[in-house]
């Protein structure tokens, strides 16, 4: 890729260390709440470099802080650590040596970013105010940004603004998509449980059978977006899982399905989920077995506030060009729970262009998936140049 012009020098000289340090996280990935050897390495390099360091806020998260000059201005950056359950098929020679589990999110490239920009930060010190870096566990569906606040996060780190990134496959490698208002989707996790009465598999009529009541749930779902939304509101229901059974001859007792649901509208949000409701309920009454459903919220519309999007906005053109700004893939449904901290707090978060092709544009939670090493410098500098630009003298 063509290297932006606002790429800072002296990261762009360390970026060695940071893609080692990137390729080290990559080959042993750590699940949601896991992440003691990631933030450990966080923790101590910080410290290293003058950070006053917290580390166990929601559980493995951690929260190096650092003060210069007398501004009374305060700002948050976060980056996530947490790595996914797939099986690495990348083959590269620092995929994950953890069988199951595999960073195909990239996570470990938003914490490789954030320390390079934690380094310069703290060599230069070219701010006046107060800088909290914000390294949290468990974004993957566990509810992570949402314990750190309820451990107090934004009590002992009190900020002004928070701010976060992600990469993007198939986007340009170093462009940006910053734009105000909702940039990500709410995410629920929906767990529907049917339970009926099992037997043998040749003897079905002594049985209530929770598999077929399961068949007509599956297909009854698809209906909810395509006969009871508008047409210009989008939304998604996948269902990620059914399981049921172990063996051809046996009828189960029970069979369960594990849903993701995605909006754009906290009040279609509630439509959908009224609507899920009256189907699995009313399927599973006519085959005669009994459902539960477990409805978790994991995370909430994101939200870009207005005047922090403004500046995201002018720290990303001054470095890449209004060229170098994209707008948001269509029928992109991501979720991010830094969407809990936007209700907090204002802020922004941006999506950073992994590449396209065969260099960094593999969709993510896909086991052939990359962080694309030639973003590391851009998504630094673009973290430098954010903290000093709100945190002036």
């Amino acid at each position: 890729m063509s290297q932006p012009q606002g790429i800072i020098a002296a990261i762009r000289d360390g970026e060695p260390e940071f893609i080692a340090i990137r390729h080290a996280i990559h080959a042993h990935p750590e699940l949601g709440f896991e992440e003691e050897a990631t933030s450990r390495l966080v923790a101590e390099s910080l410290r290293s470099w003058g950070y006053s360091v917290t580390t166990g806020l929601g559980g493995t998260g951690v929260v190096g802080q650092l003060q210069c000059g007398s501004g009374t201005r305060r700002l948050g950056i976060r980056a996530d650590m947490d790595a996914l359950p797939i099986h690495e098929e990348t083959g590269l020679p620092y995929a994950s040596r953890l069988p199951g589990k595999m960073h195909a999110c990239g996570h470990d490239g938003h914490t490789a970013i954030l320390l390079a920009a934690a380094r310069y930060l703290a060599q230069s010190r070219n701010f006046d105010g107060t800088l909290n870096l914000i390294f949290q566990p468990a974004e993957e569906g566990q509810g992570g940004a949402a314990r750190m606040m309820a451990e107090g996060l934004f009590d002992r780190f009190p900020c002004d603004a928070v701010f976060a990134l992600h990469n993007g496959p198939t986007l340009p490698a170093g462009s940006f998509v910053v734009q105000p208002g909702v940039l990500a989707a709410s995410a629920d996790s929906v767990t529907i449980t049917l339970t009926g009465k099992g037997g043998h598999g040749g003897m079905p009529h002594t049985c209530v059978d929770p598999v077929v009541a399961m068949a007509s749930v599956i297909l009854s779902l698809q209906t909810i977006v395509s006969r009871n939304l508008a047409p210009d509101q989008p939304a998604v229901v996948t269902i990620g899982a059914a399981l049921a059974g172990s063996v051809c001859n046996v009828i189960p007792d029970s069979a369960r399905l594990e849903l993701t649901v995605r909006t754009f509208s906290p009040a279609v949000q509630q439509q959908i989920e009224q609507r899920l409701r009256e189907l699995v309920t009313l399927q599973a009454q006519s085959f005669g077995v009994t459902a539960e459903i477990v409805w978790q919220p994991v995370t909430r519309v994101l939200i870009n506030s207005p005047a922090e999007t403004r500046i995201a906005r002018e720290v990303a053109e001054a470095m890449v060009g209004p060229q170098g700004i994209v707008p948001l893939p269509a029928g992109a449904m991501g979720g991010d729970d830094f969407s809990w901290m936007l209700e907090q707090v204002p802020g922004c978060y941006v999506v950073l262009g992994n590449g396209i092709g065969s260099k960094g544009g593999c969709m993510i939670h896909n086991p052939g998936y990359d962080f694309n090493d030639e973003i590391l410098s851009v998504g630094a500098s673009y973290w430098a140049r954010l903290a000093e630009a709100f945190l002036r003298g």
